[in-house]
């Protein structure tokens, strides 16, 4: 039954999202309200609230957010977190248009739908901008003590470089849409990373890109 219900919770999540976006691509990120975004999505304005808390957490919320620390073990090599992350965005790129990445394994790749339709506010909005940097944040936190376990690096190392290659990967998708968003994210997030790749070297089974 709790399957069920998360189902439906991540449901109604993208769907409110999707009608938040299709709003704020209409009339502007500021123009718009909760209560407008409520009454698109057929949800109260407190469902979007404890959804998403704020206008700026609909477009920062994403699938890694709801990850239970078990999921983001299974998720995350600590022996090679550039690869963990690149495979990620490789799935969410390679999936076909209009899928979501619960259904699918995937998200459409850049031609209209989230994630990568939500990216521009992130560098438009600077309270959006300020969200992103915040929950990037809180995923650095829940990914340090992960990349420690190795026992390779210290725990303030460990803090520093998952600080390198969360917000490393915010510096690659900035790029990204700095230059129009025509080649796939994934290039940007392999070229960007290649200095760190000194501290995990890329095995010798990763797929090429």
């Amino acid at each position: 039954m709790s399957g069920l219900r998360e189902r439906w919770r991540v449901k109604a999540m993208r769907a409110i999202q999707e009608r938040a976006l299709d709003l704020f691509d209409e009339r502007g990120f500021a123009s718009v309200t909760i209560e407008e975004i409520a009454a698109a999505a057929e949800v109260s304005p407190s469902s979007v609230y404890r959804y998403f808390g704020t206008k700026e957490g609909i477009v920062v919320a994403d699938e890694f957010d709801r990850w239970s620390p078990e999921t983001l073990k299974d998720s995350l090599d600590p022996g090679d977190p550039i690869g963990s992350l690149l495979r990620a965005v490789r799935t969410y790129e390679s999936a076909p248009e209009g899928t979501s990445v619960s259904d699918d394994g995937g998200e459409g790749r850049q031609a209209g739908k989230s994630p990568w339709r939500r990216v521009r506010y992130f560098f438009a909005e600077p309270s959006v901008r300020m969200a992103v940097c915040a929950s990037l944040d809180r995923a650095s936190q829940r990914i340090a003590p992960l990349i420690a376990t190795t026992g390779e690096l210290t725990e303030t190392q460990a803090r520093v470089i998952t600080n390198a290659l969360v917000f490393g990967y915010f510096a690659a998708l900035e790029q990204w849409h700095l230059d129009g968003g025509n080649r796939p994210i994934a290039d940007y997030v392999e070229e960007g990373m290649r200095p760190l790749r000194s501290i995990w070297p890329s095995p010798a089974h990763e797929d090429p890109a």
